[in-house]
């Protein structure tokens, strides 16, 4: 697959990069930054994936996310993707939660989405191969994280995929997009109506339906204005309770929705992943 390098930058050793390429999954052209730490020679690298959400591209994290110093000291590839397809011809929403930019990691089934909108192919699969073709990663070592729309996208995209990812965490996720008005707008346009075609993109249907992680690590600000009626941070307590299953969800008192946050507790949430990815 051809990759077009858009942009590099030295940090921490390392090097920043932007890239681009054509899409087989979207139809479109993709752009994505990876953090390459300073590494000896032919060696092969853990690799976190980071999911952003809603209205954001791979340039919200890279620029705010303040993640370069902690996977550097632990030798960590960080790969940021887009959160939807974009061009002239991929269609739009006048919403923010809505069309480009919120791509919500599905493969859209309904009309004019379905052309375009497969970010969980796209996420799953491509953007992995290529990573692992141009990049000096281990892909017996992946982790996946995201913010709100994104860590929707981490814990549903681990959960699908018993075994692939070590680790899985998430900053302020959406965890039941059944039950919240972003996931009924989004899935509703995307998927269809049929709420039994939407479980497969909730992580406490997904959960309450069998599927199981190790463990997750979860920071939700309790200072989060869409903590009530979006993120709904109790459901996946629930959920995980219910099914047994290892978790650590903390509850950041003031915190928001924003990159004030994430950056935060960012260099904490690679250190987990770390732990495990080298393991």
């Amino acid at each position: 697959m051809s990759l077009e390098t858009v942009s590099t930058n030295r940090a921490y050793g390392g090097t920043q990069g932007v890239y681009k390429h054509a899409s087989s999954a979207t139809g479109t052209e993709m752009t994505f930054a990876v953090y390459v730490p300073e590494h000896a020679e032919g060696a092969k690298l853990p690799v976190l994936f980071y999911l952003s959400g809603l209205t954001c591209t791979h340039a919200n994290v890279m620029e705010k996310g303040e993640y370069r110093a902690a996977c550097a000291e632990h030798g960590i590839v960080f790969v940021c993707p887009d959160t939807s397809p974009r061009g002239d011809d991929v269609p739009d929403d006048e919403g923010y939660d809505f069309g480009k930019g919120a791509g919500f990691y599905v493969n859209a089934t309904q009309e004019p989405w379905a052309t375009h909108f497969h970010m969980r192919d796209y996420v799953e699969n491509e953007l992995p191969a290529l990573v692992a073709e141009n990049f000096p990663v281990d892909m017996d070592r992946q982790g996946i994280t995201g913010h709100s729309m994104g860590g929707h996208g981490a814990l549903t995209i681990s959960l699908r995929n018993p075994g692939r990812y070590k680790s899985t965490s998430a900053f302020a996720p959406i965890v039941s997009p059944l039950n919240c008005p972003w996931g009924e707008k989004a899935l509703t346009g995307y998927i269809g109506a049929d709420k039994a075609a939407w479980r497969e993109y909730d992580a406490c249907a997904l959960i309450a339906d069998g599927a199981r992680l190790p463990d997750i690590l979860v920071d939700q600000g309790t200072g989060d204005n869409f903590l009530e009626e979006q993120l709904k941070t109790h459901l996946l307590e629930e959920a995980v309770a219910a099914a047994g299953m290892s978790a650590t969800i903390r509850m950041q008192e003031g915190y928001d929705h924003s990159y004030y946050f994430i950056s935060t507790f960012m260099a904490d949430h690679v250190a987990w992943h770390a732990e495990r990815l080298k393991a």
